[in-house]
């Protein structure tokens, strides 16, 4: 598909979209649980496809046994595997994480990169990951995350044609002033989580109701 983004009327949409959310979630963040960078990559790349809920009641125990890359990069992957199993592809997170952890401890001196070149080359991690672990944890807005809420949303709002993420981001980029990048992404996640949700939207309640186009819904 081609993009549409980057009218007029899009960018009043786009303002009138951050004005609203800004308002109605005055302190947004990721619902994964994390204190370290490292735990806030560990964690979201263990959400891949799971709930946050989910990570969360795995990730306590997962840090209790590997507080850090030297740790995991250390485990026997079977146990890895056995921690992390009720978050699903577990045998592919497992191997991505203990990769991971090694290549940050043999290339990074065990520190969790701060750069989006060095984030996405690490195993299992792409744009959307690094772009949260960047935003949340060093307060680097060098992109969008674009998940399965925002990609839904971003679509259903007018503010993109794509259904491509790297696509998606780059349209929504322009949109909004790139100090709000990380918000946007936790805006659009919460809203889509208790509103906009995939199968039944609630319109009738939905604080973007009047500037919304609802495309995908019509019928």
């Amino acid at each position: 598909m081609t993009s549409k983004a980057g009218t007029g009327n899009i960018l009043g949409r786009a303002q009138f979209i951050l004005a609203q959310l800004t308002a109605r979630y005055p302190n947004p963040g990721t619902m994964l649980n994390w204190k370290t960078p490292w735990e806030l990559l560990c964690a979201t790349v263990l959400a891949a496809q799971c709930t946050d809920a989910r990570v969360n009641k795995v990730t306590p125990e997962f840090f209790r046994r590997w507080p850090g890359p030297a740790e995991l990069a250390q485990a026997p992957l079977e146990e890895i595997e056995n921690v992390i199993h009720s978050t699903g592809f577990f045998r592919n997170k497992a191997k991505n994480l203990k990769e991971t952890a090694q290549k940050v401890m043999d290339e990074h001196g065990g520190e969790t990169p701060r750069t989006m070149e060095e984030l996405v080359e690490l195993p299992g991690v792409a744009r959307k990951t690094a772009n949260i672990v960047l935003s949340s944890a060093y307060g680097q807005n060098q992109g969008i995350a674009v998940d399965t809420h925002v990609r839904r949303l971003a679509f259903r709002l007018g503010l993109t044609e794509s259904d491509i993420p790297p696509r998606i981001e780059k349209d929504l980029m322009p949109l909004f002033p790139q100090e709000r990048w990380g918000d946007v992404n936790h805006y659009l996640v919460l809203l889509g989580r208790e509103v906009c949700t995939a199968r039944k939207p609630q319109c009738h309640v939905c604080p973007l109701a009047t500037a919304c186009p609802k495309k995908g819904l019509e019928g």
